[in-house]
């Protein structure tokens, strides 16, 4: 993940949007808004999105339909995801919310604390997780297509494996009575 990449906050209030940013600005990190699930997967296909904050109803595309387009996709499916939703407890919801792989479904209003907490684990934990994808890119360019990756010589399968201690009397023992 660039260090450029932000956190896309998607709600269609904007008294929201200001206090989720609010809560959030205290980690440093980037920010980003958005007021509709149709802008929302612009600016995720645009990359440089680490993380989505995205209210479940909206008019339009919903937060689940966005969340479902973006797990079809190589290039965002592995972007966490934290639903929003004001509208309480609801079975069905924390159902297809998790069966979409969110990282999780907060309810509004939101505790600040908490919020940042979530986010700082996920955002960190995002950008780990593709540092080391980069790495192993990295690695891979380095065997080339068609050559086999170097690995260690076994030993030969007739090396004596050496006697170990408490053995050796009996060992010379047998090898005399073999003569």
């Amino acid at each position: 993940m660039p260090s450029d990449a932000r956190i896309l906050i998607v709600d269609d209030h904007e008294d929201t949007l200001y206090a989720l940013e609010s809560a959030l600005a205290p980690l440093g990190y980037q920010l980003g808004r958005a007021t509709s699930g149709d802008e929302a997967l612009k600016q995720v296909l645009r990359g440089q999105v680490g993380l989505l904050l995205l209210d479940v109803r909206m008019p339009g595309v919903s937060g689940l339909d966005v969340v479902r387009y973006m797990r079809r996709l190589e290039q965002t499916q592995h972007i966490p995801v934290v639903l929003l939703t004001g509208f309480g407890p609801d079975h069905e919801l924390t159902s297809a919310a998790f069966g979409l792989g969110v990282a999780d479904l907060v309810m509004k209003p939101i505790d600040p604390w908490a919020l940042r907490t979530k986010v700082r684990y996920l955002f960190d934990a995002h950008r780990r997780h593709l540092a080391l994808e980069q790495e192993v890119r990295e690695l891979r360019a380095l065997v080339k297509p068609g050559e086999p990756a170097e690995r260690p010589a076994l030993p030969h399968p007739d090396a004596r494996v050496p006697v170990q201690r408490g053995q050796g009397a009996h060992t010379e023992e047998l090898e005399q009575d073999r003569t």
